[in-house]
């Protein structure tokens, strides 16, 4: 039994079957979801101290750093990042 191999298309959330404007915005959670993640690693954070800089609760970090991403809207997470000191800009593509 062979297995079909599929090319992406770029963008996983579209090869998963949603539309492509939810796609975009999944996409961009995700990303800033996992900056995030990196930021409070690398940084060494514990859950409290993330808090304390992002200005949320230690439960809302807990569910940032779990990648439970339907908790976070896109505007969230770029307030999130912005209190982090991080810059977010919005690139397009034609």
């Amino acid at each position: 039994m062979s297995e079909a191999i599929t090319n992406s298309s770029g963008n996983v959330f579209i090869d998963l079957g949603y539309s492509a404007d939810e796609a975009a915005i999944l996409q961009m959670r995700a990303g800033l979801m996992t900056d995030l993640r990196k930021l409070i690693k690398a940084k060494k954070l514990t859950q409290a101290k993330a808090a304390e800089m992002l200005g949320i609760s230690q439960s809302r970090v807990s569910d940032l750093v779990r990648g439970k991403w339907e908790k976070f809207s896109l505007e969230m997470l770029i307030t999130l990042a912005t209190r982090a000191g991080m810059s977010v800009t919005l690139k397009t593509a034609a």
